[in-house]
C-alpha cells in the first residue's frame, strides 16, 4: 500500500523557482507512482508584499531588490528559462515585463483549496502560466475571474470574493505562520508538517527526499 504524505507547497504566483519547484515535485511523484501519494496544500507566500497596484518594471525591481545589473539579470532569466524547459515549464521571459502585486491570487488560491480536490492544483498552474509564459497581470480582477472559472470554478464567487475582502484575513494569517516557524524565501515544501525541502530542486532531488521521508513515515 502507498505511503500518504502531506505537502505544503509555500510559495508565491510571480516566484520562477516556484514554478519550477511545482513541475520538479511533480515530476518526482509521477516517478513515485504506486510506492507514495500526496495530498499537497498551496501556502501563501508573497515576495512583495508592498508592491502598488500599477506594478513595476522587472529589470527596475531586480536593481532595487538584489542589485542586480541587466547584464546579471538576463544572465539569470536565461538559467531560469532552461530549468523550467527541463520541467516541461515555458517562461516566455520577452513577455513578462512587469512584477505585480499577488495577494488576490493567494485569496483565490485560498478559497480554491475549499470547494474540490485538483482546483487548487490547477489554479495555481493556470497563474504560473499566465504570468511567466503568456506575461499576464496576476492582480488584474478580471485575469483571476477568467482563469478561476477556465479552470472549474464558479466565476461569480471569484469575481464576489475579489470585490471584497474575503479570505484576507486568512492569507494573512498563514503568511505569518510560516514567517514565524522560519520561512523567509521560496519555494518552501514541507513533508508531513517536519521536513523542509527548501528552493525550486530538480526532480531527483525530490524523489530522493521523498523516498526517504515516506521510509521513515
Amino acid at each position: 500500500m502507498s505511503t500518504l504524505l502531506k505537502i505544503d507547497f509555500v510559495s508565491d504566483v510571480s516566484c520562477p523557482w516556484c514554478a519550477i519547484g511545482l513541475g520538479g515535485l511533480e515530476q518526482a511523484l509521477q516517478r513515485l507512482q504506486g510506492e507514495l501519494r500526496a495530498d499537497i496544500h498551496f501556502q501563501p507566500f508573497e515576495l512583495n508584499p508592498h508592491m502598488g497596484p500599477e506594478g513595476q518594471d522587472i529589470t527596475e525591481h531586480l536593481a532595487e531588490k538584489y542589485g542586480a545589473s541587466p547584464e546579471q539579470s538576463a544572465a539569470n532569466r536565461e538559467a531560469i528559462r532552461r530549468r523550467g524547459e527541463s520541467v516541461g515549464f515555458v517562461f516566455d521571459m520577452a513577455a513578462r515585463g512587469r512584477i505585480y502585486n499577488t495577494f488576490d491570487a493567494h485569496r483565490l488560491l485560498h478559497w480554491a483549496a475549499e470547494q474540490g480536490p485538483g482546483l487548487q492544483l490547477a489554479l495555481k498552474k493556470a497563474l504560473f502560466e499566465a504570468y511567466f509564459t503568456l506575461g499576464q497581470n496576476p492582480s488584474d480582477p478580471a485575469l483571476l475571474v477568467r482563469l478561476a472559472t477556465q479552470v472549474g470554478l464558479d466565476g461569480e464567487r471569484a469575481q464576489a470574493i475579489l470585490a471584497g475582502d474575503d479570505y484576507a484575513q486568512e492569507v494573512r494569517e498563514h503568511e505569518q505562520f510560516y514567517q514565524s516557524h522560519g520561512i523567509h524565501s521560496v519555494p518552501a515544501v514541507i513533508i508531513n508538517d517536519r521536513h523542509l525541502i527548501q528552493g525550486g530542486q530538480p526532480p531527483e532531488a525530490f524523489e530522493q527526499a521523498l523516498r526517504q521521508i515516506a521510509g521513515g513515515a
